[in-house]
């Protein structure tokens, strides 16, 4: 009997020890397969879907997002795609609804630089970039040329071969005026290779570094 119940309590401890290895790697594996596919959601509307369809879809996905950051608050990936589907949500927005959405795009971002200071591979400093590019300055918003433009020389530090950094920064530098600069990152836009985790975005942005290499 005795030597039953020491088997038992070893069976029991070691149940126990496996469910608490398990718990947090369950936990991680769990967000992970939800990111993944709001990800892929994400590809899916910003490039496969028409104009009329896509504020609904990314509306839908802001909201999932928000579940997900509110879940795993800690979570830099999870924070970087947030403020990602937040700022496509705002492209599609007008007036104080694009302003709201893309001003909590930048502070979700922020938050997720505190954690990763390398942005996801550079992905929020290209989002921050095009956001300070976009949005209008004071007193009606929080644009800035000069962080915007900081913004992507780090992206560019970190990526500097990636078609999202060096498409926003080239239509940055054109807007400023500044065609020769604007020129090469177009060029390199449009030589760059897309990466295996954003294949049809980046194809999608390669197409338009090409419209604007013609345009220049």
């Amino acid at each position: 009997m005795k030597h039953y119940r020491s088997l038992r309590r070893c069976v029991l401890t070691s149940s126990l020890l496996v469910g608490l290895v398990l718990t947090p790697l369950s936990v991680a594996m769990a967000y992970e397969n939800a990111l993944f596919s709001l990800k892929n959601r994400w590809e899916n509307s910003t490039t496969q879907l028409a104009e009329t369809q896509r504020r609904e879809a990314l509306k839908a996905l802001a909201d999932e997002m928000e579940v997900l950051a509110e879940q795993h608050p800690d979570e830099a990936d999870v924070l970087i795609w947030q403020g990602i589907v937040l700022a496509s949500y705002a492209r599609e927005q007008s007036g104080l609804g694009a302003l709201g959405s893309a001003g909590d795009a930048r502070d979700v971002l922020e938050r997720a630089l505190e954690l990763d200071p390398e942005g996801g591979n550079g992905s929020a400093y290209v989002t921050l970039g095009a956001l300070y590019d976009r949005a209008p300055g004071w007193p009606l918003g929080f644009g800035d040329d000069e962080t915007a433009e900081s913004m992507f020389q780090r992206a560019l530090e970190i990526r500097p071969d990636g078609i999202d950094v060096n498409y926003y920064y080239a239509t940055y530098l054109e807007e400023a005026g500044e065609l020769q600069a604007a020129r090469r990152h177009a060029e390199r836009a449009a030589n760059g290779n897309a990466r295996d985790s954003r294949q049809a975005s980046d194809e999608a942005l390669r197409q338009q570094a090409q419209t604007l290499q013609r345009r220049l």
